[in-house]
This record gives C-alpha cells, structure tokens and sequence, in this order.
C-alpha cells in the first residue's frame, strides 16, 4: 500500500497536536458464506511514531484494531523543522509510512 497515511499536525503552546488517518481494510477473518473458504485476518500488527528518527511510540496492534484508524495524540518539546515518521506493517507483510516536517 502507498499513501495510505495522512498526518495533520498543529503547534499549540509547548505541544504538537498530530491527528492521523490510516486506511487499511482491518479484516478479522471470516468464513466466505459463498466459497466455504476461511479469509485469513488482514490487520495492522505494528504501528510506530518516531520523531527525528526516535520512537516515540511504539505499539502491537490485533484484529480489533478499526478499519481506516484514526489517531490523535500530542508530542511536547517538538521544535519547528523537526521530522515525524508514522510506519505500519500489517499481518500480509505489507507495510507503509508518512514523515512530515514540523512547523
């Protein structure tokens, strides 16, 4: 997947609010009614934040995770020109990331 990442970020005093939108299908597995075939699980297993090449967060997501993720959270003592990089990498092997430069 390319360009599945969108990231907004605003400065707010001593504080970066970063609001990030991931669109992924997030399937938990299922049983095709049609076919009688089982649909392996298709979901984001690792998600990473890293800031200047630091993670910052760092986290194993399951099946439970939501279609098209929405994240929202602050980071503190970023500085303008600083660089956030938002990586997943899914139960397929698949994989993709967003970096973005901080105003």
């Amino acid at each position: 997947m390319t360009d599945s990442i969108r990231i907004k970020t605003v400065r707010q005093d001593d504080s970066v609010e970063v609001r990030a939108l991931i669109t992924h299908p997030m399937s938990i597995g299922q049983l095709d009614k049609a076919s009688g075939q089982y649909v392996n699980a298709h979901y984001i297993e690792e998600l990473v934040v890293a800031l200047n090449g630091k993670p910052i967060i760092q986290g194993d997501c399951s099946p439970g995770l939501a279609r098209n993720p929405y994240l929202m959270f602050r980071v503190r003592g970023a500085m303008p020109g600083d660089t956030l990089r938002l990586s997943w990498k899914d139960s397929h092997g698949a994989s993709d990331s967003h970096e973005v430069a901080l105003a």
